[in-house]
Protein backbone atom coordinates (compact mmCIF):
# COMPACT_ATOMS: atom_id res chain seq x y z
CA UNK A 1 0.00 0.00 0.00
CA UNK A 2 1.30 3.01 -0.94
CA UNK A 3 1.77 5.28 2.06
CA UNK A 4 0.85 8.93 2.43
CA UNK A 5 1.24 11.53 4.31
CA UNK A 6 -1.60 14.46 6.10
CA UNK A 7 -0.84 17.27 8.15
CA UNK A 8 -2.75 17.12 11.77
CA UNK A 9 -5.10 19.88 12.18
CA UNK A 10 -3.33 20.65 15.57
CA UNK A 11 -0.28 21.43 13.48
CA UNK A 12 0.43 25.59 12.21
CA UNK A 13 3.09 26.61 10.00
CA UNK A 14 5.05 29.70 11.55
CA UNK A 15 7.75 31.89 9.78
CA UNK A 16 11.21 32.12 11.35
CA UNK A 17 13.24 35.15 10.78
CA UNK A 18 16.72 35.12 9.90
CA UNK A 19 18.28 38.49 9.47
CA UNK A 20 15.92 40.28 6.56
CA UNK A 21 14.85 37.29 5.21
CA UNK A 22 11.82 34.61 5.94
CA UNK A 23 12.70 31.24 5.99
CA UNK A 24 9.77 29.12 6.82
CA UNK A 25 9.76 26.80 9.77
CA UNK A 26 7.61 23.74 9.44
CA UNK A 27 6.39 22.81 12.83
CA UNK A 28 3.12 20.96 11.33
CA UNK A 29 2.64 17.27 12.99
CA UNK A 30 3.22 14.41 9.99
CA UNK A 31 1.16 11.36 10.27
CA UNK A 32 1.25 8.32 8.16
CA UNK A 33 -1.31 7.14 7.54
CA UNK A 34 -3.60 3.60 7.10
CA UNK A 35 -1.62 2.05 9.93
CA UNK A 36 -2.86 1.06 13.53
CA UNK A 37 -1.41 -1.36 15.86
CA UNK A 38 -2.24 -4.77 16.03
CA UNK A 39 -4.31 -6.40 18.69
CA UNK A 40 -1.60 -7.93 20.43
CA UNK A 41 0.26 -5.07 20.70
CA UNK A 42 -2.46 -2.72 22.45
CA UNK A 43 -1.73 -4.63 25.00
CA UNK A 44 1.77 -3.93 25.05
CA UNK A 45 3.61 -1.14 28.00
CA UNK A 46 4.24 2.24 26.69
CA UNK A 47 8.04 3.80 26.97
CA UNK A 48 8.35 7.45 26.41
CA UNK A 49 12.61 7.61 25.91
CA UNK A 50 14.28 10.87 26.22
CA UNK A 51 16.82 12.71 25.85
CA UNK A 52 18.68 15.98 27.65
CA UNK A 53 21.20 16.61 24.84
CA UNK A 54 24.72 17.30 26.79
CA UNK A 55 23.04 16.37 30.07
CA UNK A 56 26.45 15.13 32.02
CA UNK A 57 26.25 12.24 34.25
CA UNK A 58 26.37 14.27 37.54
CA UNK A 59 23.99 17.22 36.45
CA UNK A 60 21.16 16.09 37.99
CA UNK A 61 22.70 16.01 41.41
CA UNK A 62 25.29 18.62 40.64
CA UNK A 63 22.64 21.56 39.61
CA UNK A 64 19.55 19.80 41.76
CA UNK A 65 17.77 18.53 39.37
CA UNK A 66 15.22 17.62 41.72
CA UNK A 67 12.28 16.18 39.88
CA UNK A 68 14.26 13.73 38.01
CA UNK A 69 16.09 12.63 41.02
CA UNK A 70 12.98 12.41 42.77
CA UNK A 71 11.29 10.19 40.05
CA UNK A 72 14.43 8.43 39.61
CA UNK A 73 14.54 7.42 43.27
CA UNK A 74 11.12 5.60 42.66
CA UNK A 75 12.74 3.38 39.66
CA UNK A 76 16.37 2.88 38.54
CA UNK A 77 19.43 5.25 38.90
CA UNK A 78 22.80 4.56 36.78
CA UNK A 79 26.18 6.43 38.28
CA UNK A 80 26.98 7.25 34.52
CA UNK A 81 26.27 5.65 31.25
CA UNK A 82 29.16 5.20 29.05
CA UNK A 83 29.00 6.97 25.34
CA UNK A 84 30.25 5.47 22.27
CA UNK A 85 32.97 6.52 20.57
CA UNK A 86 33.25 9.25 19.21
CA UNK A 87 31.17 10.68 22.32
CA UNK A 88 28.95 13.63 19.80
CA UNK A 89 25.20 14.05 19.15
CA UNK A 90 24.06 12.49 16.11
CA UNK A 91 26.37 8.96 16.34
CA UNK A 92 25.15 8.52 20.17
CA UNK A 93 21.99 9.00 19.85
CA UNK A 94 21.79 6.74 17.76
CA UNK A 95 23.57 3.98 19.02
CA UNK A 96 20.98 4.19 21.55
CA UNK A 97 17.89 3.55 19.52
CA UNK A 98 19.96 0.82 16.80
CA UNK A 99 22.17 -0.72 19.56
CA UNK A 100 24.99 -0.59 16.84
CA UNK A 101 28.39 1.52 17.78
CA UNK A 102 28.86 4.38 15.47
CA UNK A 103 31.22 2.62 13.29
CA UNK A 104 28.81 -0.24 12.73
CA UNK A 105 25.41 2.17 11.82
CA UNK A 106 27.55 4.18 9.53
CA UNK A 107 26.99 7.61 11.76
CA UNK A 108 30.34 7.66 12.41
CA UNK A 109 30.61 11.42 13.80
CA UNK A 110 28.26 14.57 13.21
CA UNK A 111 30.48 15.38 9.89
CA UNK A 112 31.81 13.09 8.24
CA UNK A 113 32.70 11.31 4.38
CA UNK A 114 31.43 8.74 2.75
CA UNK A 115 34.18 7.40 -0.05
CA UNK A 116 31.77 5.47 -2.34
CA UNK A 117 29.40 8.38 -2.34
CA UNK A 118 31.69 10.91 -2.63
CA UNK A 119 30.09 12.91 -0.24
CA UNK A 120 29.51 14.49 3.32
CA UNK A 121 26.98 14.10 5.99
CA UNK A 122 27.05 17.15 8.20
CA UNK A 123 24.25 16.99 11.11
CA UNK A 124 23.19 20.22 9.64
CA UNK A 125 22.83 19.56 5.70
CA UNK A 126 18.87 19.33 6.30
CA UNK A 127 19.20 17.30 3.08
CA UNK A 128 21.49 14.48 4.57
CA UNK A 129 19.59 13.96 8.05
CA UNK A 130 16.33 13.31 5.80
CA UNK A 131 18.64 10.98 3.66
CA UNK A 132 17.74 7.12 4.96
CA UNK A 133 20.81 5.83 2.57
CA UNK A 134 23.25 7.45 5.30
CA UNK A 135 21.76 5.02 8.35
CA UNK A 136 22.70 1.58 9.18
CA UNK A 137 20.71 -1.08 11.11
CA UNK A 138 17.14 -0.63 12.25
CA UNK A 139 15.89 1.99 15.10
CA UNK A 140 13.77 1.29 17.15
CA UNK A 141 10.67 2.88 15.84
CA UNK A 142 11.23 0.85 12.27
CA UNK A 143 11.44 -2.48 14.40
CA UNK A 144 8.15 -1.23 16.48
CA UNK A 145 6.40 -0.47 13.20
CA UNK A 146 7.19 -3.42 11.30
CA UNK A 147 5.93 -5.41 13.75
CA UNK A 148 2.05 -3.65 13.62
CA UNK A 149 2.89 -1.09 16.99
CA UNK A 150 2.83 2.64 16.75
CA UNK A 151 5.72 5.08 17.47
CA UNK A 152 6.25 8.98 17.92
CA UNK A 153 8.72 10.86 17.31
CA UNK A 154 8.87 14.80 19.21
CA UNK A 155 12.65 14.75 17.38
CA UNK A 156 15.31 12.06 17.72
CA UNK A 157 18.40 11.53 15.25
CA UNK A 158 17.22 10.08 11.97
CA UNK A 159 13.98 9.96 13.02
CA UNK A 160 13.07 12.56 9.83
CA UNK A 161 14.55 9.07 7.30
CA UNK A 162 12.50 7.03 5.86
CA UNK A 163 14.94 3.96 7.26
CA UNK A 164 14.06 0.96 5.72
CA UNK A 165 11.10 2.85 4.19
CA UNK A 166 9.99 3.42 7.63
CA UNK A 167 9.11 6.28 9.48
CA UNK A 168 7.40 6.49 12.73
CA UNK A 169 3.66 6.79 12.33
CA UNK A 170 3.61 10.08 14.08
CA UNK A 171 6.94 12.75 13.49
CA UNK A 172 8.31 16.48 13.65
CA UNK A 173 10.84 18.00 11.31
CA UNK A 174 13.50 19.42 13.75
CA UNK A 175 13.14 23.03 15.03
CA UNK A 176 13.32 25.21 18.09
CA UNK A 177 10.06 26.74 17.56
CA UNK A 178 7.75 24.96 19.19
CA UNK A 179 7.22 25.99 22.84
CA UNK A 180 7.82 23.10 25.43
CA UNK A 181 4.16 23.22 26.67
CA UNK A 182 2.53 22.14 23.31
CA UNK A 183 5.46 19.61 22.97
CA UNK A 184 4.26 17.94 26.26
CA UNK A 185 0.39 18.11 25.01
CA UNK A 186 1.37 16.83 21.64
CA UNK A 187 2.71 13.54 24.15
CA UNK A 188 -0.79 13.46 26.03
CA UNK A 189 -2.48 13.82 22.82
CA UNK A 190 -0.57 10.79 21.63
CA UNK A 191 -1.34 8.49 24.14
CA UNK A 192 -5.33 9.67 24.47
CA UNK A 193 -5.72 8.52 21.43
CA UNK A 194 -7.91 5.30 20.38
CA UNK A 195 -5.85 1.75 21.39
CA UNK A 196 -5.53 0.89 17.72
CA UNK A 197 -3.88 4.54 17.02
CA UNK A 198 -1.91 5.14 20.05
CA UNK A 199 1.89 4.67 20.16
CA UNK A 200 3.81 2.76 22.44
CA UNK A 201 7.33 4.35 21.54
CA UNK A 202 7.61 7.86 21.79
CA UNK A 203 10.89 9.76 21.42
CA UNK A 204 11.49 13.28 23.17
CA UNK A 205 14.45 15.64 22.80
CA UNK A 206 15.68 18.71 24.82
CA UNK A 207 18.54 20.70 23.33
CA UNK A 208 19.39 23.29 25.82
CA UNK A 209 22.10 22.07 28.44
CA UNK A 210 23.64 21.22 25.37
CA UNK A 211 23.87 24.46 24.12
CA UNK A 212 24.14 26.11 27.41
CA UNK A 213 27.50 23.96 28.07
CA UNK A 214 29.05 24.37 24.59
CA UNK A 215 28.13 28.58 24.54
CA UNK A 216 29.30 28.68 28.84
CA UNK A 217 31.32 25.84 29.79
CA UNK A 218 29.45 23.02 32.15
CA UNK A 219 30.25 24.94 35.56
CA UNK A 220 27.77 28.13 34.39
CA UNK A 221 24.99 29.35 34.94
CA UNK A 222 23.90 29.57 32.35
CA UNK A 223 24.05 25.47 32.21
CA UNK A 224 22.20 25.48 35.86
CA UNK A 225 19.71 26.84 34.45
CA UNK A 226 18.83 24.72 31.73
CA UNK A 227 19.72 21.90 33.80
CA UNK A 228 16.74 23.49 35.99
CA UNK A 229 14.80 24.12 33.08
CA UNK A 230 14.71 19.99 31.50
CA UNK A 231 13.48 19.24 35.24
CA UNK A 232 10.77 21.30 35.40
CA UNK A 233 9.67 19.89 31.67
CA UNK A 234 10.58 16.25 32.73
CA UNK A 235 8.04 16.53 35.92
CA UNK A 236 5.06 18.33 33.87
CA UNK A 237 5.57 16.14 31.24
CA UNK A 238 5.10 13.22 33.94
CA UNK A 239 2.15 14.62 35.73
CA UNK A 240 0.52 14.88 32.42
CA UNK A 241 0.86 11.34 31.30
CA UNK A 242 -0.41 9.98 34.90
CA UNK A 243 -3.11 12.05 34.70
CA UNK A 244 -4.46 10.30 31.28
CA UNK A 245 -5.04 7.86 33.25
CA UNK A 246 -2.70 5.36 31.43
CA UNK A 247 -0.91 2.52 34.11
CA UNK A 248 1.66 1.09 31.86
CA UNK A 249 3.76 4.02 30.94
CA UNK A 250 7.64 3.74 31.46
CA UNK A 251 10.08 6.64 31.39
CA UNK A 252 13.75 6.10 30.42
CA UNK A 253 15.77 8.97 30.42
CA UNK A 254 19.16 9.31 28.57
CA UNK A 255 21.70 11.83 27.40
CA UNK A 256 23.89 11.36 24.73
CA UNK A 257 27.10 12.31 26.18
CA UNK A 258 28.58 14.70 28.32
CA UNK A 259 30.39 17.85 28.49
CA UNK A 260 33.93 19.62 29.54
CA UNK A 261 35.91 22.68 29.18
CA UNK A 262 38.48 22.54 27.45
CA UNK A 263 41.76 25.13 26.36
CA UNK A 264 39.70 27.14 23.70
CA UNK A 265 42.43 29.51 23.85
CA UNK A 266 45.07 27.69 22.95
CA UNK A 267 43.69 25.45 20.25
CA UNK A 268 45.78 23.53 17.87
CA UNK A 269 46.09 24.13 14.50
CA UNK A 270 46.32 21.54 10.99
CA UNK A 271 49.63 19.94 11.21
CA UNK A 272 51.64 21.76 8.57
CA UNK A 273 53.09 18.25 7.06
CA UNK A 274 49.43 17.44 6.08
CA UNK A 275 49.32 18.19 2.00
CA UNK A 276 45.20 19.72 1.84
CA UNK A 277 45.14 18.99 -1.31
CA UNK A 278 46.03 14.82 -1.00
CA UNK A 279 43.05 14.87 1.57
CA UNK A 280 39.79 15.40 2.69
CA UNK A 281 39.70 16.29 6.09
CA UNK A 282 36.83 15.92 8.30
CA UNK A 283 35.71 15.81 11.47
CA UNK A 284 35.83 18.57 14.46
CA UNK A 285 37.94 19.43 17.36
CA UNK A 286 38.09 16.57 19.19
CA UNK A 287 38.68 14.05 15.85
CA UNK A 288 40.21 14.99 12.73
CA UNK A 289 39.40 12.40 10.07
CA UNK A 290 42.18 12.50 6.61
CA UNK A 291 40.30 10.44 3.82
CA UNK A 292 43.23 10.18 1.69
CA UNK A 293 42.67 10.69 -2.25
CA UNK A 294 45.65 8.42 -3.19
CA UNK A 295 46.20 5.68 -0.52
CA UNK A 296 50.31 5.59 -1.56
CA UNK A 297 50.33 9.04 -0.03
CA UNK A 298 48.57 7.70 3.45
CA UNK A 299 51.87 5.84 5.38
CA UNK A 300 54.56 9.25 4.34
CA UNK A 301 51.94 11.36 5.42
CA UNK A 302 51.65 9.20 8.95
CA UNK A 303 55.27 9.18 9.53
CA UNK A 304 55.60 12.94 9.20
CA UNK A 305 52.29 13.45 11.05
CA UNK A 306 54.30 11.50 14.18
CA UNK A 307 57.16 13.08 14.10
CA UNK A 308 55.62 16.62 14.08
CA UNK A 309 52.87 15.31 17.18
CA UNK A 310 52.39 17.42 20.28
CA UNK A 311 49.43 17.21 22.25
CA UNK A 312 47.97 14.87 19.87
CA UNK A 313 47.84 11.45 19.09
CA UNK A 314 48.05 10.10 15.04
CA UNK A 315 46.67 6.52 14.33
CA UNK A 316 46.27 5.07 11.36
CA UNK A 317 42.65 3.32 10.80
CA UNK A 318 44.29 0.12 11.12
CA UNK A 319 45.95 0.79 14.70
CA UNK A 320 42.95 2.72 16.54
CA UNK A 321 42.70 1.14 20.27
CA UNK A 322 40.55 -1.40 19.99
CA UNK A 323 37.98 -0.17 23.13
CA UNK A 324 37.20 2.49 20.88
CA UNK A 325 35.19 0.32 18.29
CA UNK A 326 36.71 2.63 15.62
CA UNK A 327 39.16 0.96 13.53
CA UNK A 328 39.54 0.11 9.72
CA UNK A 329 38.31 -3.75 11.03
CA UNK A 330 34.98 -2.30 12.49
CA UNK A 331 34.10 0.17 9.72
CA UNK A 332 31.00 -1.90 8.68
CA UNK A 333 30.51 1.33 5.97
CA UNK A 334 34.17 2.61 5.00
CA UNK A 335 33.16 5.78 6.63
CA UNK A 336 36.48 6.25 8.91
CA UNK A 337 39.44 8.15 7.92
CA UNK A 338 42.59 6.97 6.69
CA UNK A 339 44.54 8.89 9.43
CA UNK A 340 43.06 10.24 13.02
CA UNK A 341 44.42 12.96 14.63
CA UNK A 342 43.01 12.78 17.89
CA UNK A 343 43.91 15.52 20.79
CA UNK A 344 44.93 15.10 24.11
CA UNK A 345 42.40 16.68 27.18
CA UNK A 346 42.27 19.67 27.31
CA UNK A 347 43.32 20.33 24.06
CA UNK A 348 41.34 21.19 20.63
CA UNK A 349 41.96 21.71 16.71
CA UNK A 350 40.95 24.65 15.17
CA UNK A 351 39.79 23.37 12.03
CA UNK A 352 38.12 26.82 11.09
CA UNK A 353 40.33 29.62 11.19
CA UNK A 354 42.48 31.22 14.51
CA UNK A 355 40.32 33.97 14.66
CA UNK A 356 36.81 32.50 15.07
CA UNK A 357 35.82 32.07 18.58
CA UNK A 358 36.04 28.57 19.83
CA UNK A 359 33.12 27.01 22.93
CA UNK A 360 34.57 26.39 26.02
CA UNK A 361 32.56 23.50 26.18
CA UNK A 362 33.34 20.39 24.06
CA UNK A 363 32.79 16.62 24.39
CA UNK A 364 33.90 14.06 21.97
CA UNK A 365 37.14 12.84 23.82
CA UNK A 366 37.28 8.97 24.55
CA UNK A 367 34.75 8.06 27.47
CA UNK A 368 37.32 5.29 28.94
CA UNK A 369 39.73 8.53 29.68
CA UNK A 370 37.56 11.38 30.56
CA UNK A 371 34.75 10.68 32.72
CA UNK A 372 33.35 14.22 32.43
CA UNK A 373 32.05 12.36 28.74
CA UNK A 374 29.74 9.97 30.57
CA UNK A 375 26.45 10.37 30.07
CA UNK A 376 23.01 10.02 32.68
CA UNK A 377 20.54 7.51 32.97
CA UNK A 378 17.54 7.35 34.87
CA UNK A 379 14.78 4.86 34.41
CA UNK A 380 10.74 4.55 36.26
CA UNK A 381 7.39 2.90 35.74
CA UNK A 382 6.19 -0.23 36.05
CA UNK A 383 8.23 -2.24 33.83
CA UNK A 384 11.62 -1.32 36.20
CA UNK A 385 12.64 -2.04 39.79
CA UNK A 386 12.34 0.22 42.29
CA UNK A 387 14.89 2.31 44.39
CA UNK A 388 17.68 0.57 42.34
CA UNK A 389 21.36 1.89 41.72
CA UNK A 390 23.50 0.63 39.29
CA UNK A 391 26.92 0.94 37.91
CA UNK A 392 28.30 2.67 34.80
CA UNK A 393 27.01 0.44 31.41
CA UNK A 394 27.59 1.40 27.69
CA UNK A 395 24.92 2.95 25.68
CA UNK A 396 24.25 0.29 23.00
CA UNK A 397 22.43 -1.34 26.04
CA UNK A 398 19.50 0.85 26.12
CA UNK A 399 18.39 -0.54 22.66
CA UNK A 400 17.71 -4.01 24.15
CA UNK A 401 16.17 -2.44 27.15
CA UNK A 402 13.45 -1.08 25.38
CA UNK A 403 12.94 -3.93 23.36
CA UNK A 404 12.68 -6.28 25.93
CA UNK A 405 9.93 -3.63 27.90
CA UNK A 406 8.11 -3.23 24.21
CA UNK A 407 8.21 -6.97 23.44
CA UNK A 408 9.92 -5.86 20.15
CA UNK A 409 11.78 -8.84 18.47
CA UNK A 410 15.65 -8.19 16.94
CA UNK A 411 17.19 -10.61 14.65
CA UNK A 412 19.86 -8.08 13.33
CA UNK A 413 23.61 -8.29 14.84
CA UNK A 414 24.08 -5.54 17.27
CA UNK A 415 26.58 -4.51 19.92
CA UNK A 416 24.37 -4.35 22.85
CA UNK A 417 23.26 -7.20 25.51
CA UNK A 418 20.78 -8.27 27.44
CA UNK A 419 21.92 -7.01 30.76
CA UNK A 420 21.00 -4.33 31.74
CA UNK A 421 17.28 -5.23 30.66
CA UNK A 422 18.08 -8.45 33.42
CA UNK A 423 19.00 -6.00 35.88
CA UNK A 424 16.94 -3.59 36.00
CA UNK A 425 13.59 -5.18 34.81
CA UNK A 426 11.00 -6.87 37.16
CA UNK A 427 9.14 -9.82 35.97
CA UNK A 428 5.44 -8.02 35.30
CA UNK A 429 7.30 -5.61 32.78
CA UNK A 430 4.44 -7.05 30.48
CA UNK A 431 1.62 -6.29 32.53
CA UNK A 432 -1.05 -3.81 31.30
CA UNK A 433 -3.08 -1.65 33.44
Amino acid sequence: MMKRFYLLIIGILTVGINGFSQTPVDTVQKVIADRENSVAQQNKPYVILISADGFRYDFAKKYHADNILRLAGKGVSASSMIPSYPSVTFPNHYAIVSGLYPSHSGLVNNTFYDRTKKDKYSMSAKDKVADSSWYGGAPLWVLAEQQKMLSASFYWVASEAAIQGVRPTYYYIYNDKIAIHNRIQAVVNWLKLPADKRPHLITFYFPQVDHAAHNYGPESPETEHEVHFIDSAVNELNKAVKATGLKNVNFVFVSDHGMTRVDNQHPLGIPASIDTSKYVISGDGILVELYAKNKSDVQATFAALKKEAKDYDVYLSTNVPAHLHYSASDDWHNRIGDILLIPHYPKIFNLWNTKKKINPGWHGYDPAVIKDMHASFYAWGPALKKHLNIVPFKNVEVFNLVCDILGIKHTGKTDGTDKLARKILTSKKHKRK
